[in-house]
């Protein structure tokens, strides 16, 4: 079932295309930086580019995917936004793209410990915190993207 990462072009998004790359039939990237596109390509991943903060880019990539990987570092760190410049406000357009394409299942993958919870989303929601371990936080992934179900 299709997979998309959005935030693939952050070192933990690069790790978690890695692994879902072997499982998966389909994976997608969303990705800010043009630089990265080739080398996902090359690795069969289907690119799509576009602003992070822009939930109708995130929505139209993410269209008919089973399930959602969202990085949540692309909401924080340095790249351009022109739509909405606090990461809670980009965490939500993700959430509502995600609900208005019709995923079944979101994986929040932060690398901050929230107070507050992710955003509503839809179907099965996971999150994995990545504490330094990037390989170890794209295994936890990989895990709940082939897993039946969630609970």
């Amino acid at each position: 079932m299709p997979v998309i990462v959005v935030g693939a072009d952050t070192p933990v998004g690069d790790a978690i295309i890695s692994t879902v790359c072997r499982s998966a039939a389909e994976v997608r990237a969303f990705i800010t930086r043009d630089a990265d596109a080739d080398r996902l390509k090359e690795r069969g991943v289907k690119v799509a580019m576009g602003d992070v903060s822009d939930s109708s880019h995130v929505e139209a990539a993410a269209l008919y995917c089973f399930c959602a990987v969202l990085v949540t570092e692309a909401a924080y760190d340095d790249r351009d936004r022109a739509f909405s410049q606090h990461p809670d406000d980009v965490l939500a357009g993700w959430a509502q793209a995600a609900r208005n394409a019709g995923v079944r299942r979101v994986i929040w993958v932060g690398t901050e410990h929230r107070k507050e919870p992710y955003p509503d989303s839809v179907g099965e929601v996971a999150t994995v915190i990545v504490e330094g371990d990037l390989d170890g936080a794209a295994r936890a992934v990989g895990e709940l993207e082939e897993a039946a179900s969630l609970s």
